[in-house]
């Protein structure tokens, strides 16, 4: 008996109670994806985290993330839809992805030199004619409930592409090795994930990867982007950039790594929520964290690296500012 005949027998009395989630999900990893769950109804892992971790069953010899823990083992993914309906996590890294995530503006005014664009799309675009190229739609292609896109590709041999948000332009982020996606069909609140062109996921264009490729970045000089308040939204909202960039600065040799992960996601998260730009919020943070380069050895790469992981990881899990509260967005 061959092996895919005995994953075939032992999952064939149980498929029939995943659901249309189950199934999909069994879909994306025959098609080579490595899949996780998410809670039923949201974006958020259900994988449990570091901090509740017992040490032991798959992580007795060291805590697994959902990163590691992401699979296509028809098996684990057949037991985990079986206990409930989770929502679809795919870890972009291990299935060779990236994906180009385009947000909605929400009627924001892009800034420079972005202006006139009305959301992550159009900056795409943009890009692309600056480069010459076509704009890169001849691929897998989900719209997201909130009324942005996910742009699946290929990932190229041999480089590791990172998480990003806000690398490429205004209301764009990039996930790819420390990332994940929901995946059609998952269901939030808000709406459906859809899968509006199935198209086979194509290779990333070559000038999308060098732009994502990181190069040698001298100190960041002149006047830095600011959170200008006006209103009690926009004052709470320069608090937290102030508190967390005043706590970066501050964090003693030993902790920086903790702490440039810390204060990006917290960022990353006022990004994933709409209420502070990508670009502006890594300014902010690689301000406060230049006096760590050159000290215990850390170079400039690996401070933007822990802020790109921290960016990239926070936009995931979006903070909405309401007034002088912050809620989590659903």
């Amino acid at each position: 008996m061959t092996h895919e005949q005995q994953v075939k027998d032992s999952t064939s009395g149980r498929t029939g109670r995943l659901g249309y989630l189950g199934r999909a999900a069994l879909e994306a990893a025959e098609a080579g994806l490595s899949v996780f769950p998410l809670h039923p109804g949201s974006k958020y892992p259900a994988l449990h985290g570091q901090r509740d971790c017992d040490g032991k069953g798959v992580c007795a010899e060291g805590h697994l993330g959902w990163e590691q823990r992401a699979t296509r083992d028809p098996c684990q993914i057949t037991e985990w839809w079986n206990e409930r309906p989770w929502n679809l996590g795919i870890a972009t890294g291990p299935s060779g992805l990236v994906v180009i995530d385009l947000d909605d503006g929400r009627g924001k005014t892009a800034p420079e030199p972005w202006a006139g664009a009305r959301n992550g799309r159009e900056v795409l675009a943009q890009l692309a004619q600056a480069a010459g190229q076509p704009g890169p739609w001849a691929t897998h292609q989900v719209s997201t409930p909130s009324g942005g896109q996910h742009l699946y590709f290929r990932a190229p041999e041999g480089d590791e592409l990172r998480s990003s948000a806000g690398t490429l332009g205004w209301k764009i982020d990039v996930r790819a090795h420390g990332g994940f996606i929901v995946a059609a069909p998952s269901r939030r609140e808000v709406g459906t994930y859809r899968a509006v062109n199935r198209a086979s996921i194509a290779a990333l264009p070559v000038w999308l990867a060098e732009a994502l490729t990181p190069a040698e970045r001298g100190p960041v000089t002149g006047p830095l982007p600011t959170v200008r308040p006006r209103g009690r939204a926009e004052a709470f909202l320069a608090a937290i950039v102030r508190g967390e960039t005043a706590a970066l600065a501050a964090a003693e040799p030993g902790t920086r790594h903790r702490a440039r992960l810390k204060a990006a996601r917290k960022l990353g998260q006022l990004v994933g929520g709409g209420a502070l730009d990508g670009a502006e919020a890594r300014a902010h943070l690689l301000s406060a964290a230049e006096a760590h380069i050159g000290v215990e050895n850390t170079t400039r790469a690996e401070v933007e690296r822990d802020l790109d992981d921290g960016l990239a990881y926070g936009a995931q899990m979006p903070r909405e500012i309401d007034g002088a509260r912050d809620r989590v967005a659903r």
